[in-house]
C-alpha cells in the first residue's frame, strides 16, 4: 500500500505528497475548466500515468533481457468528452523507441506495455489508441 496525501491550497491548486518518499507535485485546474493551466491537471496526471507506466513496465522487461531503452519516449494526447459528465474520452499514446532494440524483443515490449497496470485499470469507455515506433 502507498499513501498519497493531497491538500487543497486554494485558487484551484492542490499539492500531493507521496508518503514513502516525500516527493511533492502540484496541480491546477485546466484552462478550459476554470483554471489557469499553470501545471498538470488531475486528468493530465491520469494521462501521464499511462505513458510512464508503459515505459516503466517495458523498462523492467528490457532490463531483464539486457536491452537498453534509455531515450525511448511516450507521448500521450488526452481528449476530453464534449458531453456531460466531463471525462477523458480518448487517449492516443505513441511510443518512440531509441535505436538498438533487437527485433526479437519488439513484440514482447509492446505486449508488456498494453498490459501495464494503468492500462488494465482504465475504464473500458475510454478509447485507447497506441502506436509503437522503432527506428530502422
Amino acid at each position: 500500500m502507498v499513501t498519497i496525501t493531497s491538500t487543497y491550497t486554494g485558487g484551484l491548486h492542490c499539492e500531493a505528497v507521496h508518503g514513502p518518499s516525500g516527493a511533492k507535485l502540484q496541480t491546477d485546474a485546466p484552462c478550459d475548466n476554470h483554471g489557469k493551466g499553470e501545471t498538470f491537471s488531475p486528468t493530465d496526471l491520469f494521462a501521464t500515468s499511462l505513458g510512464v507506466c508503459y515505459l516503466t513496465t517495458m523498462g523492467i522487461c528490457a532490463e531483464s533481457h539486457d536491452v537498453n531503452m534509455k531515450g525511448s519516449t511516450a507521448t500521450v494526447d488526452k481528449h476530453m468528452s464534449d458531453d456531460r459528465p466531463r471525462r477523458i474520452s480518448r487517449l492516443d499514446i505513441k511510443i518512440d523507441f531509441c535505436e538498438g532494440i533487437p527485433f526479437k524483443y519488439r513484440g514482447l515490449l509492446e505486449a508488456v506495455a498494453i498490459n501495464c497496470p494503468v492500462s488494465k485499470s482504465l475504464n473500458p469507455d475510454i478509447e485507447l489508441n497506441y502506436s509503437f515506433n522503432f527506428p530502422d
